[in-house]
């Protein structure tokens, strides 16, 4: 499913890296999500010795979206400091999912300017949802 990052996002989530706090990992991750409205939310991930008291770049941004009062997301931007693409990991596809609309795509940002998507549907089968987003 090829969905190409706006230059301005990928941009944006290169520049963030270095606001990533990975002393541990050494893995630097920015993400950003499209609420309904097409506003776009961003984060980081910042990493704690008190593991897994961390928090993922894409539940930092998914933060940032509810803060602002969204609830719906359409789309979710990743880059990395990793050489190739990477994906959201099993709690952030559930974050993703429950607060997605049917469809949203997960874009993988390589720091070649290699794009994939994946709807996360295909990234989470059979996720677990209360409720429709709102």
């Amino acid at each position: 499913m090829p969905t190409a990052a706006p230059p301005a996002i990928a941009a944006e989530l290169r520049r963030l890296l270095a606001h990533s706090h990975a002393p541990y990992s050494g893995v630097h991750v920015a993400a950003g999500v499209e609420a309904e409205d097409g506003s776009i939310h961003y984060g980081v991930n910042v990493e704690n010795a008190a593991y897994p008291q961390g928090v993922c770049a894409e539940a930092s941004a998914i933060s940032a979206a509810v803060t602002h009062g969204y609830r719906a997301i359409r789309r979710v931007w990743l880059a990395s400091s990793l050489p190739g693409l990477i994906w959201p990991c099993g709690g952030c596809r559930q974050k993703i999912w429950e607060l997605s609309e049917p469809g949203c795509e997960v874009v993988s940002v390589g720091p070649d300017g290699r794009v994939e998507t994946h709807a996360i549907e295909a990234l989470l089968p059979l996720g677990f949802r209360l409720e429709p987003p709102r």
